[in-house]
């Protein structure tokens, strides 16, 4: 079965507690080693949304073991400014790093405390793996990142927030922005720049876990979309090589 909208909003509903896994993701979990709670390394939240990610690469006929979505399973990738790091989904055949994503959330009351950090955290992942594939680190094909991000859906991250006059004057585009906006032209940045192939940016809540999905180029659609023209790239170059 190919992954549809319904499957998204169900892993979304699941990273709140909404929902249990449905049928399907309940078998991808397990082929892929994700069946155990917990399991994935952003924690149990992100189990569904990890499995959810998985299918299309298995339906695409990349063996389970290609598929690393667990710390047992190793999910170090080679750096650049520093020797390796965790990603959270990692899909590797033979010497082509055919996918890595970060799966990443925020949550209030405080969503100051770690706005900062994630920002931080998208951009040092991706500058880092870039400039290791210029230094030959990955002789496949070239890497493939995505980037998938929950922020709770809160008074705290609709309201604008107020920002400090330093030194030098802050760019006019972030004044009078919520940290939804705020995330929202960070992530259309990260795009911009080539940093991440594909970035997927959703608003939800425990109370509301029904996506909201606030700028169009960072949806559902085109995240599933371009994950799909990444297979169907290397299909085209004889990916997945029949063991």
């Amino acid at each position: 079965m190919a992954v549809t909208r319904h499957d998204f909003e169900n892993a979304v509903a699941a990273y709140w507690g909404a929902k249990q896994s449905q049928r399907e993701l309940s078998r991808i979990k397990d082929a892929v080693g994700a069946g155990t709670a917990g399991s994935v390394r952003g924690g149990k939240h992100f189990d569904d949304i990890a499995a959810l990610l998985a299918k299309f690469f298995l339906e695409a006929g990349y063996p389970a073991e290609d598929i690393r979505v667990t710390k047992k399973h190793r999910l170090e990738l080679p750096g650049y400014y520093r020797p390796q790091k965790q990603w959270d989904l990692v899909v590797s055949h033979r010497d082509t790093l055919v996918a890595a994503f970060e799966l990443k959330a925020l949550g209030g009351p405080s969503f100051g405390n770690n706005y900062n950090n994630r920002v931080e955290e998208a951009l040092g992942s991706a500058v880092d793996l870039r400039r290791a594939v210029l230094a030959d680190l990955y002789p496949g094909e070239k890497p493939w990142l995505g980037y998938f991000f929950i922020m709770e859906d809160a008074p705290g991250s609709r309201t604008p927030v107020r920002l400090m006059e330093g030194a030098s004057p802050v760019e006019e585009i972030w004044r009078g922005r919520s940290y939804q906006t705020r995330f929202s032209l960070f992530c259309e940045r990260l795009m911009a720049e080539g940093l991440y192939d594909a970035v997927c940016f959703v608003t939800s809540s425990e109370k509301h876990p029904q996506p909201i999905e606030l700028v169009e180029s960072l949806d559902w659609k085109h995240f599933s979309a371009a994950i799909r023209a990444r297979i169907t790239y290397l299909r085209e170059l004889g990916f997945p090589v029949d063991s």
